[in-house]
């Protein structure tokens, strides 16, 4: 091979980039694409959105730019020809950007892997062995019902039988490179593989609108120990442990990694009928990572809320640290309006309002009056702290308010005050910055945004009641061993139906999530788009209205 050939692998490269699929599909259908992917959907669910005419079409379009951008190097050698498939498949995956009609639009190649397979057969490279992978990729498909694995097992099994004929070992690295290449654009497909949750043939995924909704949840793992559920990453596990591998470096190669689906909550069934799914998606930064490089954050959720999009979600739920990026969602939302965007803000305002009188009730039935009872409200600068403090100031004795910024506590304890005034209570309210203080109190409610536990056992008094809002969790688990100590998880809500899941999500089983996610369920299930939360402020309407619709539908708080 020489240098002339550049100009050639660049036409093929710009050959490769021509959206021709991407038009096709976008005329005749009238609809993004980008929404409804084959290879995020699998062929059958896509075909029902877009049309089986207008997918075909693109398929075959795709092909004949494949085959277009080979045929270049008829009579050039077989180096040559897989120069300009490398080329070419390179052009459909990063286009530049005058003729990427839709960004991030991010289409894998299936379609153009069979043209290039044919340009090959026609430039020296015979045809038998052009069409072998062919031939073992439609027998893994026939076997496994995948065709991501087909697609990928076609660029491997192209670099295996070049190992066996005598070519060049230019032509081999080439081959190996476009393997490589298309293993890189199908990671998510073959994650989702191992973790059971790819479409197969027969068995496509669900569309909204039809006997089930579908939203989508944004999760993070809680701890480094979280990583381990999926299986792509569980293979580290080991050598972490074995000290082969830091952390740190897991964390570093973690920030690399766009969101990704990794699993599904399936079973949920409204007391209407309804059947609601939810795909869980996670770019998998640790709670440190999040609130550390907020715009890594923003910016990785984002790219969350237009896979959700492209899985056919029409609603994307943004859980646990994910839930403050952004503004609280706002520019989320901004960057992706083709899908509702929420924080869950206001049903688990809901579930603290309604949980709050029951778990008073209960410690005064089985503890003492609560106008001799002290309690305590840790991260009271907190919106949803605050709230609990409003709720509990007029009846209790005293009540001591925890948070990091002394005058805008300072601040809150003066409009407590004048609200206990208002209620003709006597409640004596005092403020601190200092957690340890509250081993004064019988009960503690807690809902801090710190990325590990707040409250440990010197800290607590003996048969205190804790209220814990906190995700992660604020309470320390060697609390729980303090004699007499009740903790109490806030903020949890039981799913209708028979839930079952993949992972294990931290909440005591399958059908309890976080309110934040039961948000997300009941606004895909209902389309109350207008109640959905975003940015700091959260209307006592919206609250209500997800307290009521979540009892009809059947969603229960946990207390």
């Amino acid at each position: 091979m020489t240098w002339t050939l550049l100009p050639l692998a660049l036409l093929a490269y710009l050959i490769g980039a021509v959206p021709v699929g991407y038009w096709a599909v976008r005329r005749l259908s009238g609809k993004s694409p980008r929404l409804a992917s084959v290879y995020n959907l699998g062929f059958e669910s896509a075909a029902r959105v877009l049309g089986a005419g207008p997918v075909l079409l693109a398929f075959g379009l795709d092909v004949f730019k494949g085959f277009l951008a080979v045929y270049l190097a008829r009579g050039l050698g077989l180096e040559a020809a897989l120069l300009f498939a490398v080329a070419a498949y390179l052009g459909h995956l990063y286009p530049p950007p005058f003729l990427a009609p839709e960004r991030p639009f991010r289409p894998r190649g299936g379609a153009l892997l069979v043209g290039l397979l044919a340009g090959l057969s026609v430039t020296g490279y015979p045809y038998l062995q052009a069409f072998l992978p062919l031939v073992f990729a439609l027998i893994v498909y026939a076997l496994t019902g995948y065709a991501s694995l087909a697609v990928v097992t076609v660029a491997f099994s192209l670099a295996l039988v070049l190992m066996f004929l005598p070519v060049g070992p230019l032509a081999q690295g080439l081959a190996w490179v476009l393997a490589a290449l298309v293993v890189w654009r199908y990671k998510e497909n073959l994650g989702r593989i191992l973790e059971g949750t790819e479409p197969k043939l027969g068995e496509p995924a669900p569309l909204p609108g039809e006997d089930q909704v579908v939203c989508a949840f944004m999760i993070h793992p809680l701890t480094l120990e979280d990583f381990w559920q999926s299986p792509r990453f569980a293979w580290l596990r080991p050598l972490v442990r074995a000290g082969l591998v830091r952390q740190a470096w897991v964390e570093r190669i973690a920030e690399f990694f766009r969101p990704m689906k990794v699993g599904e909550i399936r079973g949920v069934r409204t007391k209407d009928g309804r059947e609601v799914r939810c795909y869980l998606i996670s770019a998998p930064l640790l709670p440190h990572q999040i609130t550390g490089k907020p715009e890594l954050a923003t910016r990785r959720a984002v790219q969350g809320a237009r896979l959700a999009a492209e899985l056919g979600a029409t609603v994307f739920g943004l859980g646990a640290f994910w839930s403050v990026v952004g503004e609280k969602g706002l520019k989320v939302q901004e960057a992706v309006p083709e899908i509702q965007v929420t924080n869950g803000g206001a049903y688990t305002a809901g579930t603290v309002k309604a949980a709050i009188p029951q778990i008073l009730e209960r410690f005064e039935r089985e503890g003492k009056p609560l106008s001799e009872v002290t309690a305590a409200v840790v991260g009271a600068n907190g919106v949803v702290a605050f709230g609990i403090a409003r709720q509990i100031a007029p009846l209790v004795g005293r009540l001591i308010l925890v948070g990091r910024n002394l005058e805008r506590l300072e601040k809150s304890a003066e409009t407590l005050r004048r609200l206990v005034a208002r209620k003709g209570a006597q409640t004596e309210i005092v403020t601190t910055t200092e957690i340890p203080a509250i081993k004064e109190a019988d009960l503690v409610f807690t809902a801090t945004s710190d990325p590990g536990a707040v409250i440990f056992p010197d800290f607590v008094k003996p048969g205190a009641w804790i209220y814990d809002e906190g995700v992660p969790p604020d309470v320390d688990p060697a609390v729980k061993d303090v004699p007499g100590v009740r903790v109490i998880p806030g903020g949890v809500v039981r799913l209708p139906g028979e839930a079952e899941v993949n992972l294990d999500l931290r909440f005591g089983g399958p059908d309890l999530v976080p309110a934040c996610l039961a948000e997300t369920m009941i606004l895909a299930a209902e389309e109350a788009w207008e109640r959905k939360s975003l940015g700091g402020q959260t209307k006592s309407e919206n609250i209500q209205f997800f307290v009521d619709r979540a009892a009809e539908l059947g969603f229960e708080v946990v207390d």
